[in-house]
């Protein structure tokens, strides 16, 4: 039996303005068995395909790969982003 998967577009970094790196799509498997590390105290797994993260530059090109390999996943739409147009004038008016 395959893992369960997530097809999703990544959001863009709160670090920078710019909408770099968004505009592929990600399919990541999830972790079944997260355990924390005694040692250190991190979460870690024995799960290898946690690690893994494939991008594709389509959306239809992702599902169709997960069909293929049949992997059972979840595709998460990205929300529409509200952009307000704004001049530089307007923080000196009214």
């Amino acid at each position: 039996m395959m893992k369960k998967a997530k097809i999703y577009k990544p959001n863009k970094t709160a670090m920078q303005s710019g909408l770099g790196k968004t505009n592929k799509w990600i399919l990541e498997f999830e972790t079944q068995d997260p355990t924390k590390n005694p040692l250190m105290g991190w979460e870690s797994s024995s799960d290898t395909y946690s690690e893994l993260k494939l991008e594709f530059s389509t959306k239809e090109l992702a599902i169709n790969y997960a069909k293929k390999k049949k992997i059972d996943f979840e595709l998460i739409e990205p929300k529409k982003r509200k952009i307000i147009k704004k001049s530089y004038a307007d923080n000196f008016l009214s």
